[in-house]
């Protein structure tokens, strides 16, 4: 049994026995199943290790239906669209030495694969066998040759500058590498590598764009698409140890002694790993559930405890301390990256705050950290400002935060970097600041087509606006409250009675024309009318009130699911992969593959009908997931897709962030026990649980009757019970009080 405690007692395994993180790696350009890779890491690692199947630059580092293995990477990447950086990799070569990336690909099978996070294993067909294990700032690669061919080992700096210093006798390498987006000028990523065998013969080489340059016995190589080589005795096993850092070279030799001395093998790693990701992913233990379910959820635990990065190391003194991915310079404390609030704010920065409050607090006093360095709150980072998608949602994860008691930055510096952010439009991409800030105060809305996706930037602006007011509300600053108390609700403002849905209008008011609800693009973000109605988080109330009243609204809720999953293109000039993930779930225009509509589901609790939003829950999570290369919808997006099914199994959802809420659902599980940070537990009892009685016919909260279609924040952390008696048949009384509804703004007493 391992030395880390964590409460499964009915588990026939260990919790991170369950993980198979090839879950999602089965995507492509023109469909995903959630662009994930086989990420060999610690929790909230800031580096991690995969295999790599695809080409260096190629964003699907490892796709499922590859079967040639190019290399074992140190990567980073939050996204196949955002890319990657910091990237080097080593792969092994047998027999006649080879270093391009397309002649030592080398064939593998899935049956000769094991992917754990603490433990990644493969053996190729060469007849080498290869392992890794994580540190926080490295990796342990074991690579076990053929006794009868020549053993090389291929350092590859990827497709930007690089250098690699060769010192034989000590059979070290160090360098740096600098690749990638959103770095500030000199930011590189100094690396350590140390093997445990004698090098028989060693070189570098540089690929040209029609030759590749090998230059035997050369120590050094510095520029653009360089590597080294290296050659063993045939049949040695070869033992790497590797650390890299962003703040110089002696710290990343300081990394590797602290994690990965040469007195440690590469099992005490593995084990080590694994104690810590036993640890993580026993803060939520849950019973009853068959194999799948328990491979599903504690893989997409794995999955949602990635991101985002700790971006910080450790001092000679043992201090945290960092090179800012901002401003490129070296500050005392922790840093936090590699994440894109648009997909993020919805689920996966919640359950950090109620899972792991501590280093949620780091991160959120880390923004404000952002903010000084490079004069804008973060919305997409990698490692530094992108910038990415729509919206200003840095402010929806610090009025969460305050909600929620977590007070590690200052409220009034947060509201007022927020104020610069939502009048002033940023360097960088849509999301860093607002175009159009000016116009969207005086007309209440952005017009289109002047502004690209302005429906969709509408609707995030204004729950954006709420949090700074929920904010500005809860720390007492009048001043804020009035600046965001009417933006807060230009929501109305895009919302077309005759049609139903929120519209693209232009500066004069008027509607843009012709109109097709199942038509993407032009007024909305990576979806369709159908989508983008709904996301009005904070108040829903005052949505009802729009589309006519409960009934109807349930009715256009329905009719999200009834209407055929067809589309058509519109401004995207040709099918994108959010579309075809939507026809193929099969759930009509229902597109869970993409954040906008994820918390649609949770709410028919909003209208009264709170068995239609249990039905749909499970259904989703029966449907859309599962634990294999084909496990999600679409995108997972740096824990969002994961965070929704975490979250939505143990049987609730944070519908608006910046509220103390969660919104009852249907949990999978017949027990799940949160171990909460303040060594107390909350417990969700599904009595009767099964595929089938997915319906809550009665409930209980610490013994009391509990009618409510909602958990608040502070009932959680307290510790408690929740019994929820489950059926075959909706309990179509309870839940349908006026007290019973979740938050909305309009109709805050």
């Amino acid at each position: 049994m391992l030395a880390a405690s964590v409460a499964t007692p009915s588990l026939a395994k260990d919790p991170v026995d369950y993980v198979n993180t090839l879950q999602g790696t089965n995507s492509r350009f023109e469909l995903t199943y959630g662009n994930t890779y086989p990420t060999c890491a610690m929790p909230f690692g800031m580096h991690t290790w995969t295999p790599q199947t695809g080409r260096n630059g190629d964003g699907w580092k490892y796709q499922y239906h590859v079967h040639t293995i190019r290399g074992f990477q140190q990567a980073h990447q939050c996204s196949s669209w955002s890319n990657d950086y910091a990237v080097f990799s080593l792969m092994p070569v047998v027999g006649k030495l080879v270093v391009h990336e397309d002649e030592r690909a080398t064939r593998f099978s899935h049956d000769d694969e094991i992917a754990k996070p603490h433990d990644y294993r493969v053996r190729l067909a060469s007849g080498v066998d290869v392992a890794m294990a994580p540190s926080e700032h490295g990796a342990w690669l074991e690579f076990k040759f053929p006794a009868d061919k020549p053993a090389w080992v291929v350092l590859d700096g990827y497709t930007g500058f690089a250098e690699v210093k060769i010192d034989a006798e000590r059979r070290r390498v160090t360098g740096i590498v600098r690749n990638g987006r959103n770095q500030p000028q000199g930011f590189v990523n100094h690396y350590v590598l140390e093997f445990d065998q004698p090098l028989k013969s060693f070189g570098t080489w540089r690929a040209g764009r029609s030759r590749t340059t090998i230059n035997a016995d050369d120590p050094v190589a510095l520029g653009r698409r360089v590597g080294g080589y290296f050659e063993f005795a045939p049949g040695s096993v070869v033992n790497v140890r590797v650390a890299s850092s962003y703040v110089d070279l002696a710290q990343a030799e300081r990394n590797l002694a602290n994690e990965l001395p040469p007195t440690t093998r590469i099992e005490e790693v593995r084990d080590r790993a694994r104690r810590a990701w036993n640890q993580m992913l026993g803060k939520i233990a849950v019973e009853g559930g068959s194999e799948e379910e328990l491979a599903t959820f504690y893989s997409c635990m794995f999955r949602a405890c990635l991101f985002p990065r700790k971006f910080f190391e450790f001092d000679a003194k043992g201090n945290p301390y960092y090179r800012s991915p901002y401003d490129g310079e070296v500050h005392a404390g922790t840093m936090y990256t590699d994440t894109g609030l648009w997909d993020t704010f919805r689920a996966q920065m919640p359950l950090n705050a109620l899972i792991q409050p501590t280093m949620h607090g780091e991160y959120v006093a880390a923004t404000l950290d952002a903010y000084e360095q490079c004069g804008w709150l973060p919305s997409w980072s990698f490692p530094g400002e992108a910038g990415s998608m729509i919206g200003n949602h840095a402010i929806s994860v610090l009025a969460d935060a305050w909600a929620k008691d977590i007070r590690t930055f200052d409220p009034q510096q947060a509201l007022a970097a927020y104020q610069h952010e939502a009048t002033n439009k940023g360097p960088w991409g849509p999301a860093n600041g607002r175009g159009g800030a000016e116009q969207y105060g005086r007309l209440g809305y952005l017009p289109y087509p002047e502004h690209r996706e302005a429906t969709a930037k509408t609707l995030e602006y204004a729950y954006d606006d709420f949090c700074g007011f929920e904010l500005a509300r809860m720390v007492g600053s009048e001043p804020h409250q009035a600046q965001f108390a009417e933006t807060m609700f230009h929501y109305k403002n895009v919302y077309e009675p005759t049609t139903g849905f929120m519209r693209g209008r232009n500066a004069a008011g008027e509607w843009a024309e012709p109109f097709d609800p199942i038509e993407w693009g032009g007024p909305y973000t990576e979806g369709c009318a159908w989508h983008w109605l709904w996301s009005v988080f904070h108040d829903v109330e005052g949505l009802m009130a729009l589309v006519g009243g409960e009934q109807k609204f349930a009715l256009k809720l329905d009719a999200v699911f009834d209407t055929p999953g067809d589309f058509e293109v519109g401004t995207y000039g040709g099918p994108i992969h959010e579309m075809r993930e939507m026809k193929l779930a099969g759930m009509g225009q229902y597109a869970h593959g993409n954040q906008p509509m994820q918390h649609a589901v949770y709410l028919y609790c909003y209208a009264r009908q709170p068995w239609k939003t249990q039905a749909r829950v499970r259904e989703v999570m029966r449907r859309l997931y599962n634990s294999t290369e084909n496990g999600y919808p679409g995108d997972e997006d740096q824990g969002q897709t994961s965070s929704w099914y975490v979250l939505s199994a143990m049987g609730f959802y944070t519908v608006c962030p910046g509220t103390d809420e969660y919104v009852l659902g249907s949990p999978v599980f017949e027990r799940t026990t949160l171990n909460l940070e303040n060594e107390k537990q909350f417990v969700v009892e599904a009595r009767n649980n099964s595929p089938e009685n997915v319906y809550i016919q009665s409930a209980t909260l610490n013994g009391e009757p509990y009618t409510k279609n909602y958990l608040r924040h502070r009932d959680i952390v307290a510790g408690g019970t929740l019994v929820l008696e489950m059926s075959l048949t909706p309990n179509l009384e309870r839940g349908t009080g006026d007290d019973d509804k979740p938050f909305s703004v309009s109709t805050r007493e």
